[in-house]
């Protein structure tokens, strides 16, 4: 690999960055600690910065040698609810939380590429890095963009990038087009009539009439969707009781559908709100549906996919990079900002065994300076006039 001689001269600064961000992990929106670092991190190097940005954003600017175009990059900043179990010498120090999904990686990955940019300053134009919080469903992107986030700071294009574990080691990939699934939470709020447990038909059992429709959401997919669409309804939740003797007068049914065009995400939408009313009036239930557009679909410019690729190939080389491949029903939020700007998502590939989301997921710091100079390099390349 041909990486970037200074990123890994301070790749050992960058793990521990990286590890005192693990230790450290905070929730969405609430990445106080960590975007202060950021912040004091990038003024440290001469970068210009803007805090409080979608509440806890952190964005810096960094003017080049001459006039020319603008690039953003952008990195995640937040934690899951997750109680870590991997007994790393820095696992999480805040009980119930845990960077299992990379993103301490992620923003120290964004912070090498910064340091390195700053020092050499070997660049037309600007760079704009964007350090987002709240990518788990909480909407930091949308917050980010609500806030002004590409008018106050216009960018030709905006890269990302994530970590993957099980994937071939430091193999980078992009998809050109659909990329990643969009994603709607639903909950479906089933209300009856509370009785004893003994006396049944004096009920209108909410339980039964939940249970009918977790069986009947399953139809959704195999029975209203082209089969050449893909797309998941998945029911993760429910809801209701606190006795044995007890029927409960509610329920709680909830879960999350994925899919890649908006007009799948219509008819899963419909055909959930129409099963809900057939089990009301079936069982005598009152139902009440609740769907939120929570991720929209990612989708990578054609053309820049391809530019990243043949730029990540003379780093770490024609073996280690794939360019397409199918899409990832998992979703990521910064397909927002792709909406608004053309630009690509990548993955790099790591050593670990347990996967995303995982109690037991760890981080392969090795990649830290793979990452961080093909941010760099993107800065580099793509800003020229």
């Amino acid at each position: 690999m041909k990486l970037i001689d200074r990123i890994q001269d301070f790749a050992d600064e960058l793990t521990t960055i990286r590890q005192d961000l693990h230790a450290h992990p905070e929730l969405g929106f609430e990445e106080v600690r960590t975007s202060g670092i950021v912040a004091e991190l990038l003024q440290g190097w001469g970068i210009e910065v803007h805090r409080n940005i979608g509440k806890t954003g952190v964005v810096g600017v960094l003017d080049g040698k001459a006039p020319g175009r603008t690039i953003g990059l952008r990195a995640d900043m937040d934690a899951l609810p997750i109680v870590e179990q991997t007994n790393l010498p820095f696992s999480s120090t805040n009980p119930g939380i845990m960077h299992a999904c990379g993103h301490d990686g992620h923003t120290t990955m964004l912070l090498g590429a910064a340091r390195y940019l700053a020092e050499t300053r070997d660049f037309a134009g600007r760079v704009v890095f964007i350090f987002q919080p709240a990518e788990e469903g909480l909407g930091g992107a949308r917050a980010m963009l609500a806030d002004g986030l590409f008018e106050r700071f216009p960018c030709d294009e905006v890269y990302g990038l994530h970590n993957r574990p099980g994937a071939p080691q430091n193999q980078v990939r992009v998809v050109p087009g659909i990329a990643m699934a969009g994603a709607d939470f639903f909950d479906i709020h089933v209300t009856g009539q509370g009785s004893h447990g003994a006396r049944p038909q004096e009920s209108r059992d909410p339980v039964i009439a939940a249970s009918a429709l977790v069986q009947a959401l399953q139809s959704v997919v195999s029975r209203s969707i082209d089969p050449l669409d893909a797309a998941v309804v998945s029911v993760t939740q429910i809801h209701s009781g606190s006795a044995y003797n007890v029927i409960p007068g509610s329920a709680v049914v909830s879960g999350t559908a994925r899919m890649f065009t908006d007009a799948v995400r219509q008819r899963i939408r419909e055909r959930i709100k129409d099963i809900a009313q057939g089990v009301a009036a079936t069982y005598a239930v009152e139902v009440e549906v609740d769907i939120r557009n929570i991720f929209d679909v990612l989708e990578n410019d054609e053309a820049l996919s391809g530019a990243f690729a043949d730029m990540a190939r003379g780093m770490v080389g024609d073996e280690n990079v794939a360019l397409g491949g199918r899409p990832n029903t998992g979703s990521e939020d910064f397909a927002d900002m792709l909406r608004a700007v053309p630009g690509a998502y990548f993955t790099i590939g790591h050593e670990g065994t347990a996967l995303l989301h995982n109690a037991a997921f760890t981080f392969d710091d090795s990649i830290l300076p793979i990452g961080s100079s093909l941010l760099a390099r993107l800065a580099e390349t793509r800003t020229a006039p």
